[in-house]
């Protein structure tokens, strides 16, 4: 008696967009090839995972996710309320040392990334992600000290107007203009390392975390196979 296999979404032509002939269907193709379900939620990983070298990524995510939540509170009651209000400071407070945090993490994090080699295994665009995000956190947190509002601020300000200046960039990027900055630091920048950050982490999903140097034969994630050492090395997160 035979039995009929039924068809997986990344198998089936109608689900996978193998058949289609609009730009939603390729478009849901493109995605169920790249991220099937199983590489996007994973259940488990590698058991070098446990690992603290793969601790401090997520860490920078973490400190992000405090960033953008305080930021948000700051930037509905604007600075008038968070230089008088103790709650105010509070939350002004909050928000500076979870850019700290933010940028711990991820200096250390793309620091271990290097000495690692990430780029490895077809991951050359992860590791320029991730540079990226850093380059634009450095100007995202300098438009958030030009809106401290203060001498600080202010002396930080002009000092940069004269560098920006000097390479011609400072009549389109005023850094003494404090509505334009104001906009820069709460809507054009945080939508740009959201977006860095999110791509980031869905080409990690797609490839795999990338395996130790001395580890690199069991880096099974791009293949269809697992090896059954690798599999019994593996953290189950149910």
């Amino acid at each position: 008696m035979s039995t009929v296999k039924e068809p997986t979404p990344a198998t089936d032509p109608d689900v996978a967009g193998t058949s289609a002939h609009t730009w939603t269907g390729k478009s849901r193709g493109w995605f169920l090839n790249h991220l099937p379900p199983d590489k996007l939620l994973p259940e488990d990983q590698p058991s070098y995972v446990a690992s603290w070298a793969y601790v401090l990524g997520m860490g920078a995510v973490a400190g992000l996710v405090f960033v953008i939540a305080s930021g948000f509170v700051l930037a509905l009651n604007g600075p008038q309320w968070y230089h008088v209000s103790s709650f105010g400071h509070f939350v002004n407070s909050m928000h500076l040392w979870s850019v700290e945090l933010f940028f711990m993490f991820l200096v250390v994090h793309l620091w271990i990334k290097f000495w690692m080699a990430a780029w490895r295994g077809g991951r050359i665009l992860t590791w320029i992600t991730g540079m990226v995000s850093f380059l634009v956190s450095v100007v995202t947190a300098f438009t958030g000290y030009l809106l401290q509002t203060n001498f600080d601020s202010q002396w930080i300000a002009f000092q940069a107007k004269d560098a920006l200046n000097a390479v011609g960039v400072g009549a389109w990027f005023n850094v003494a203009n404090v509505g334009q900055i104001f906009m820069w630091h709460i809507a054009l920048l945080p939508l740009a390392v959201g977006a860095v950050v999110a791509l980031r982490v869905l080409l990690v999903r797609a490839h795999g975390v990338v395996p130790p140097l001395d580890a690199a034969e069991t880096d099974t994630q791009l293949r269809e196979t697992t090896p059954p050492k690798l599999a019994r090395g593996r953290i189950n997160h149910e």
